[in-house]
């Protein structure tokens, strides 16, 4: 009797939307998968803006890993951290001792909040890449809210009050684009009527912008809009305007002027797993790693190490593919086609991206869209926004939780998980 053959080994890091699609699209082919994470959890991210602003709970967005993929039977998830790859032993090691043999190894493990060298500013300006930083910048913007009432009380006057109201939000993106519309509505809708000594309405919501305009990976008239959209919200918008310095009291704008704030966010940068690094290739000014259009290393003559997602760098007619999660998604489709080929002897394909569409919403009814050469704004953008990504959720528990979140917002203007966590307190299903 011959000995039976061993089928492939594949080992996936990081459960976000490409490795999550790379393990689902591997199930019944003959290799073993192992999927390592560091959370238990696979996350939408798209909705992570509203986690913070206490408008969704962080159960809505989430999903655990080992559920979504309950129907793989030849995958192992594990709960570790993955902090070296050895790529001429083709090993994983993870921050528990583990060390992972693989055949094909898939490195999608996203992105990190990234400070331009100034690492320091994440103590007073937090990110927003995880549920912990969403519960952590729910919990600081309902304090202020606390602490303006409390000093209020105390007699103190509007000026003392100020910086308790002042949110600034560095970075023009879609994050940043988004939490701005959300925390002016938090002040002038959500929260009227909570206080008894001060006017929450009097919140002061900056959003500042290095650029010469909001949202750049849109077309310019929907930046335009978007700027319109939010400056009709009541946010200061401050284009070609740098953070040159943050501390606890606030920002110090390059030019010398000073904004004091008791909540700074961040939204102005990420850079690639710091795993990547220990590929022993070179990696970009944002800490990606380069990518053959076959999504394999190009440093490396090792065919057997694909990057995908946000921590791939790939150029596609002359632009950079953006850190989105359809870029993921299709990447993690094309590498399951790839591996299948390598286990074949057969040639791997180059990877295409199909650009389905851009959208980013600013507030309520209000949102941009950008769906090929058409442009969509307004209420109908906002509704198709509000459609793409609930049926884009993992779960239909997901989507139940989060129809019923947004119509009781939509009828009512108020946001149930307003709930402020002690520090230390990472999850809740508020």
């Amino acid at each position: 009797m011959g000995e039976s053959r061993k089928p492939p080994g594949v080992v996936i890091v990081g459960a976000g939307f490409g490795g999550l699609e790379t393990a689902k699209k591997l199930r019944k082919r003959d290799v073993e998968v192992i999927l390592v994470d560091k959370r238990n959890h696979h996350l939408f991210q798209p909705l992570l803006y509203q986690v913070a602003t206490a408008g969704l709970a962080a159960t809505d967005i989430a999903a655990p890993i080992r559920n979504v993929l309950r129907s793989c039977d030849n995958c192992t998830v594990l709960l570790a951290e993955v902090d070296a790859i050895d790529a001429k032993q083709k090993t994983v090691h993870t921050t528990l001792g583990d060390v992972l043999a693989y055949d094909y190894l898939v490195l999608a493990a996203g992105a990190t909040n990234r400070y331009f060298g100034h690492d320091d500013w994440a103590e007073h300006a937090p990110g927003l890449k995880s549920l912990e930083e969403a519960l952590a910048v729910r919990r600081r913007v309902l304090l202020a809210f606390e602490n303006a009432e409390r000093l209020a009380t105390e007699g103190a006057t509007e000026r003392e009050r100020e910086a308790f109201l002042t949110f600034v939000v560095v970075g023009g993106g879609p994050t940043g684009v988004e939490l701005a519309g959300a925390l002016t509505e938090i002040a002038t809708r959500t929260m009227t009527h909570n206080f008894r000594h001060f006017d929450p309405r009097r919140a002061r919501v900056v959003l500042l912008e290095g650029g010469d305009r909001l949202l750049p990976a849109f077309a310019p008239e929907l930046s335009a809009h978007a700027l319109a959209d939010l400056e009709a919200l009541g946010v200061e918008v401050r284009l070609r305007t740098m953070a040159q310095n943050i501390d606890a009291r606030g920002v110090e704008l390059k030019g010398g002027e000073r904004i004091d704030a008791s909540t700074v966010l961040w939204a102005a940068g990420v850079g690639g797993a710091p795993v990547a690094r220990t590929l022993g290739v070179p990696v970009d000014r944002m800490g990606r790693v380069p990518v053959r259009p076959d999504l394999t290393v190009r440093d490396l003559d090792d065919r057997s190490i694909f990057v995908i997602g946000d921590l791939a760098a790939l150029e596609q007619d002359g632009e950079m593919l953006p850190g989105v999660a359809p870029v993921a998604i299709q990447m993690g489709e094309m590498v399951v086609e790839n591996i299948l080929h390598a286990i074949a002897d057969e040639p791997m394909k180059a990877f295409r991206y199909h650009d389905k569409g851009s959208m980013a919403t600013i507030g309520r009814s209000r949102a941009i869209a950008q769906i090929g050469r058409v442009r969509i704004t307004g209420f109908v953008a906002w509704l198709v926004w509000l459609f793409i990504h609930l049926m884009a959720l993992v779960g239909f528990r997901n989507r139940v939780a989060v129809l019923f979140e947004w119509a009781y917002a939509y009828l009512t203007y108020q946001r149930s998980a307003r709930i402020i966590l002690q520090r230390g307190v990472v999850s809740d299903g508020s």
